[in-house]
C-alpha cells in the first residue's frame, strides 16, 4: 500500500510510461492521418481552410502532422520537435473545427493535445531513438 501512495518514481518507470504514452498516442494519431492520406483527393475540397492558404494545402498539413509527425513520434526521433506540429493541428481541432467545446465534441482532441504537451515538455524518455542519437 506504502508503494501504491508513493510520489516516488525510478528512471525506468518514466522511460517505459513516456514510451507508452507516445506509442498510444502516436498510434491513435497515426490512424487518423492515414485515413486522410487514403482518402485525400475526396476530401481535399471540403477540408477546413483554417489558415486561408486553401483547404488543400491546410489537408497537405494537417496529413503531414497527424501521419509523419505520429511516425516520428513513435519512433522517438525528433520528438519534441515532431510535438509542434500536431500541437498547432489538435489546437485547430479543438478551437477552430470543435468551437472551443473541450467538453462535448471536441473532447478527444483536447486529450491529445494534452498529450503533445506533456510530450513537449518531459521528452521521449530513455527508449527512443533520441535518446540513442544523445549518447
Amino acid at each position: 500500500m506504502r508503494r501504491l501512495l508513493s510520489t516516488k518514481y525510478s528512471a525506468g518507470a518514466f522511460s517505459t510510461a513516456m514510451l507508452l504514452l507516445r506509442l498510444g498516442i502516436g498510434i491513435l494519431m497515426m490512424a487518423h492521418g492515414y485515413d486522410k492520406l487514403l482518402h485525400f483527393s475526396k476530401i481535399q475540397d471540403t477540408f477546413l481552410n483554417f489558415l486561408g492558404m486553401g483547404s488543400t494545402i491546410s489537408l497537405v498539413m494537417v496529413v503531414f502532422a497527424e501521419f509523419f509527425c505520429s511516425l516520428f513520434l513513435i519512433l522517438g526521433l525528433f520528438t519534441r520537435l515532431s510535438a509542434i506540429p500536431l500541437i498547432i493541428a489538435t489546437c485547430v481541432m479543438v478551437f477552430k473545427a470543435h468551437h472551443s467545446d473541450i467538453f462535448g465534441d471536441g473532447e478527444h482532441a483536447s486529450l491529445y493535445l494534452i498529450s503533445y504537451l506533456v510530450i513537449l515538455f518531459v521528452g521521449p524518455g530513455r527508449v527512443s531513438v533520441d535518446s540513442m542519437i544523445g549518447k
